[in-house]
């Protein structure tokens, strides 16, 4: 074996024992030499890593490859990663691979991309038991075991069905054990099942795991035919993830950005946003400058500048994390999105009186001015005011007008702080300056 091989055989090797550490690094790679370093593995090996790389990546690294290679990738690819990573193919390369694809995976991917992307037709997966009502115990009971011996997918249910594969039923293994072995399973099932659509948002799935702690939910069509099973397990990783891309968007980030992406990568997703910071920094900027000349002869207004933003942001920062939490658990509605706001304007008045205070009683005692106190308590109340309203109506806006309420709520927020913060301070200042030269 000469040192290609080895070292070809050694990533191999590192892939197949740790096939999410291998995907990160071949994310760092540009996607040609990713490629083209992928291209001496069997599918098998590369299919275990584009599974755990983001869909967009995993499809940059298959349009480096031939259609023939890409689509016998995807046939050992998860239904539903793989369905992602087709989703990102550009028109020309999809059209060249989807001849090549099984028919049946075809037609299984066509569903799955049928569903909304945030929809529990896209959560669902279809390796469930189902047997129809009218088998008998011990005949369910031997299919089971026999089913184990192949160590085929275990279920902490069986699902009855008709006919025609509508949902009757759920059975629990432990009723199953202990019903007599001859009879039928419609004497023994669970009537009342819940079950939800296909096109239920996902968020809707993760209240009803919340309440209700089943392990898995049926998911029916219209006509009440069982289609798949969504895992609690899934919903609640998938709650996890949304909340690690919100938080990845809300400072500017990409939610498809991870620690080890391409550096260009990195650079793209967030270049614009720090740009758009830039311009709102020049907005709070030129407040400042518009009383240029009145800072420098009451000099001691600087100080309290960066004072007045910060808690106005903190406090806008708290309003958000809270109203993005209710967003994202449906705990706000346009019914009682108003009474949202003006709780967060009563909390914005109570708290910037009272750090207001605190911030006057400061500027007294360090000042000697009473008037200095009474400027910073007042600009500290109108921007904590202000903080707890942007920070609830940002959000809502953003949602009204189709954008994702996450997206870079953040960077509005401070602007919107800084700006108010720092005119109604200077404002103030400057109507009371011949108190305070």
């Amino acid at each position: 074996m000469n040192r290609k091989e080895a070292a070809l055989e050694l990533v191999k090797r590192f892939i197949q024992d740790d096939p999410a550490r291998a995907a990160q690094a071949l994310e760092e790679l540009p996607p040609k030499e990713a490629a083209l370093l992928l291209r001496a593995m069997p599918p098998s090996v590369v299919s275990q890593a584009l599974e755990n790389m983001p869909p967009q990546a995993a499809a940059r690294l298959l349009e480096n490859r031939p259609p023939q290679d890409a689509a016998e990738i995807l046939h050992r690819t998860g239904k539903y990663q793989a369905a992602d990573i087709f989703r990102q193919f550009d028109t020309e390369f999809s059209r060249a691979v989807i001849p090549l694809l099984d028919q049946e995976f075809s037609k299984d991917m066509a569903e799955i991309l049928a569903y909304p992307r945030e929809s529990a037709g896209r959560m669902m997966h279809t390796d469930f038991l189902a047997f129809r009502s009218d088998a008998r115990v011990k005949d369910v009971i031997a299919k089971l075991r026999q089913l184990a011996k192949k160590q085929l997918p275990s279920a902490s249910y069986c699902y009855v069905v008709d006919a025609a594969n509508a949902l009757l039923g759920v059975l629990n293994m432990r009723d199953l054990l202990l019903a007599s072995p001859d009879a039928e399973l419609e004497d023994v099932m669970i009537r009342e099942v819940l079950k939800v659509s296909p096109f239920l948002d996902r968020e809707e799935l993760v209240q009803l795991a919340g309440r209700r702690h089943f392990l898995a939910v049926p998911v029916t069509n219209e006509h009440g035919r069982l289609l798949g099973v969504v895992n609690t397990k899934n919903i609640l990783e998938s709650t996890e993830e949304e909340a690690a891309e919100d938080l990845q968007i809300l400072f500017g980030a990409s939610a498809e950005e991870r620690p080890f992406s391409p550096a260009w990568f990195k650079i793209t997703r967030r270049l614009p946003w720090l740009t758009i910071n830039l311009a709102t920094a020049f907005l709070a900027g030129s407040v400042v400058a518009l009383f240029e000349d009145f800072i420098a002869r009451v000099a001691v207004l600087a100080v309290f500048l960066p004072i007045i933003a910060g808690q106005g942001g903190n406090a806008g920062t708290q309003t958000l994390s809270i109203v993005l939490r209710g967003m994202l658990m449906r705990e706000i509605a346009p019914h009682n999105a108003w009474q949202l706001v003006r709780t967060e304007i009563l909390v914005g008045v109570v708290n910037g009186a009272a750090i207001g205070l605190m911030t006057a009683g400061a500027a007294w005692f360090w000042k000697g001015s009473a008037w200095l106190g009474l400027v910073v308590g007042v600009a500290m109340i109108v921007n904590m005011v202000a903080a707890g309203m942007s920070g609830a109506l940002i959000p809502l806006a953003m949602k009204r007008l189709g954008y994702d309420p996450a997206h870079s709520s953040g960077i509005f927020l401070t602007t919107v702080t800084d700006v108010v913060g720092f005119f109604a301070f200077l404002s103030t200042a400057w109507l009371l300056q011949s108190r305070l030269i």
